[in-house]
C-alpha cells in the first residue's frame, strides 16, 4: 500500500470560491500555460486542485496530512470522493477549532477499527499546548484492517505536526509518539507507523525528535497517567524505536527530491530548504518499505500546491 504524508500550508488566504467553481475554472489540459508565471503563495482555491490532482494520480490509500483547516478537510473530502474517509480533530479544543492533522484513507482498500487523539504536551488527555511552544500539538492514532480478501492485514498509524518554535516540545512530542508507537506495536502484534512534519530535520542542531524517534537519542520523561497508560510489560520491545523509510527501502526504489520543506521560494532558490517530513515503520516489524519518493509541490504554470513536499512511501505489510 501507498501511505502519504503532506503538509497542506494552511489556508492563510480564504476567499468564497467553492470546490465547484475552482473545478469549473480548470484549464483546457492541452492549452500550454504560461511557465512559472505565478510566484509566491497562492490562495487555498487555487492550491487545492493541484493537491487532489497529485494525490489521485499518485494513488495513495492512507494519507497523513498537517495545517489542514476545518474548512480545508471539507474541501479535500468533497475533492477525493466518496471512497474516502477521514478522521481527525481541531488541535485548540478537540471538535474543529484551530488546524487539524487529518488522517484520509480509501474506504475500499482500509476498514478503520478504532481512532483516537492525544496532545503532545503534559497534559495529553486534553486539549492543551506545552509551556513555550507556538501552538496546540495533536497527534492522531488510527487502528486500520485492509480489505485484501486473500490476506487481511492489521497495522497502526500516529498522524502529528510537532512544534515549529520549540525544540522542548518536539522533543517532548516524540517521546510521547514513540511510547505510544511502542504501545500499539505491542498490544495489537501489528506493524505500526508514524507520519508527520516533525520540524526536526535528521541531522543537526534541531535533530532531537528525529533522533529521539529513531532510537540516537534518549527519551525525555513524558505524563506518568500517559506512560502508565501505554506501558508494555517489562521487556517487551526494550530497543524499539521508529526507522526511517526513506533509509529502509531499496535505494534504487528511492526517487523524487530530497527536500520536502521549500517555502513558498520561486525556483532556484534553495535557502530554505530541509527534510523534515518523515514516514517511519516501527522496528517491531512486520512491514516492508518497497519504494520511496519526495513529490513535487511546483507546477509548471508556478504555483506551489504547498510549502512543504508530499512524501509517498510504498509499504507491504
Amino acid at each position: 500500500m501507498r501511505i502519504a504524508t503532506y503538509n497542506l500550508r494552511y489556508d492563510s488566504q480564504p476567499d468564497r470560491i467553492t470546490v465547484r467553481q475552482s473545478l469549473d475554472a480548470l484549464p483546457d489540459p492541452l492549452e500550454r500555460p504560461r511557465f512559472l508565471a505565478r510566484h509566491g503563495e497562492q490562495p487555498w482555491s487555487t492550491r487545492r486542485i493541484k493537491v487532489a490532482q497529485q494525490l489521485l494520480n499518485e494513488a495513495p490509500v492512507l494519507i497523513g496530512f498537517q495545517e489542514a483547516l476545518v474548512r480545508q478537510v471539507h474541501d479535500l473530502a468533497e475533492l477525493l470522493g466518496d471512497d474516502w474517509g477521514w478522521l481527525g480533530v481541531g488541535r485548540d479544543d478537540g471538535a474543529q477549532a484551530g488546524e487539524f492533522c487529518p488522517v484520509f484513507y480509501k474506504k475500499s482498500a482500509l476498514t478503520l477499527v478504532s481512532h483516537d487523539s492525544f496532545w503532545l504536551s503534559n497534559t495529553p488527555f486534553e486539549p492543551s499546548r506545552y509551556p513555550g511552544a507556538g501552538s496546540h500539538r495533536v497527534c492522531e492514532v488510527a487502528r486500520f484492517t485492509s480489505n485484501s480478501s486473500a490476506a487481511p492485514h492489521s497495522f497502526t498509524l500516529l498522524n502529528t505536526h510537532l512544534d515549529d518554535r520549540s525544540d522542548a516540545q518536539r522533543r517532548l512530542g516524540a517521546s510521547l509518539l514513540l511510547t505510544r508507537a511502542r504501545y500499539e506495536a505491542h498490544a495489537t502484534r501489528a506493524p505500526v507507523f508514524i507520519t508527520g512534519d516533525f520540524n526536526s530535520a535528521g541531522a543537526g542542531p534541531d535533530s532531537g525528535a528525529y533522533q529521539i524517534t529513531t532510537g540516537a537519542a534518549p527519551a525525555v520523561p513524558v505524563a506518568a497517567a500517559f506512560a502508565e497508560k501505554y506501558a508494555v510489560p517489562h521487556g517487551a520491545l526494550p530497543a524499539f524505536a521508529m526507522r526511517d523509510l526513506k533509509a529502509a527501502a531499496p535505494r534504487l526504489r528511492v526517487s523524487g527530491d530530497f527536500a520536502t520543506f521549500t517555502g513558498f521560494n520561486g525556483p532556484g532558490d534553495a535557502s530554505v530548504f530541509t527534510r523534515i517530513d518523515f514516514v517511519f515503520g516501527g522496528s517491531s516489524g512486520g512491514w516492508t518499505a518497497d519504494a520511496y519518493k519526495v513529490g513535487s509541490a511546483l507546477t509548471d504554470d508556478g504555483v506551489l500546491a504547498s510549502d512543504h513536499r508530499p512524501v509517498f512511501a510504498d509499504v507491504s505489510v
